[in-house]
């Protein structure tokens, strides 16, 4: 597992290709008894711990299914509600799965924006003149590494902390993008890519990537 993610944004700041490659989530599940030691709230039309954490279960985990039943948004899959399920005592004991909730389409789109703006900001309050923009985020669990081209698209990749030789995997990036999404007649400049050959040597490249190794560090 070396790189979970690609995303191209275009120099309006539009999402114009994702593609996630590894998108393993760790899940928790466990069996609780009443009352309920986490503190669970509606948000952005999910269920998601609050406050309080335990057994590898954090803030900002969202409930997956209750006793298998499968969660879709804030009711389970048999249209009950989540938070009525579990402010009912005799329902306990009751098992729950949390975990990351997928990203939608609406908020990968959002995400890119995003990103963005803060590439933006990052230019204009850095002390060098002319500067490059973000290049590295790194967090504990993944770094976020961009590449951006002199007509102002952006290459994103998430990659796991560490995954070596990324910088080559951009510029490989960069080259797929100009040979099978530029070079194709029926694409329009900075509309979102939907290109099988495209695709296809993305995927390639990101396996040779990957095969080139991950650090011990």
């Amino acid at each position: 597992m070396g790189i979970f993610s690609v995303y191209i944004v275009n120099k309006a700041g539009g999402l114009i290709y994702q593609y996630d490659h590894n998108t393993q989530r760790p899940e928790v599940e466990k069996t609780f008894s009443y009352p309920l030691e986490l503190v669970l709230k509606t948000f952005d039309d999910k269920v998601v711990v609050a406050f309080g954490e335990r057994d590898g279960i954090k803030v900002g985990h969202t409930v997956l299914s209750i006793n298998g039943i499968p969660a879709e948004g804030k009711v389970l899959q048999d249209r009950r509600d989540i938070l009525d399920v579990l402010n009912d005592e005799s329902n306990y004991p009751i098992n729950i799965k949390f975990g990351r909730a997928k990203l939608t389409a609406n908020e990968k789109l959002m995400l890119a924006s995003m990103f963005h703006s803060l590439f933006a900001i990052g230019c204009q309050l850095s002390p060098e003149q002319r500067s490059s923009g973000i290049d590295l985020l790194e967090t504990d669990t993944f770094k976020l590494h961009c590449f951006q081209t002199m007509t102002g698209i952006k290459f994103i990749v998430m990659t796991d902390p560490k995954q070596t030789a990324v910088d080559i995997f951009l510029k490989k990036l960069y080259e797929v993008y100009s040979d099978f999404a530029l070079k194709n007649p029926f694409y329009s400049l900075d509309m979102p890519i939907r290109c099988d050959l495209f695709e296809t040597n993305l995927q390639a490249a990101i396996e040779q990537s990957e095969r080139q190794g991950v650090s011990n560090i």
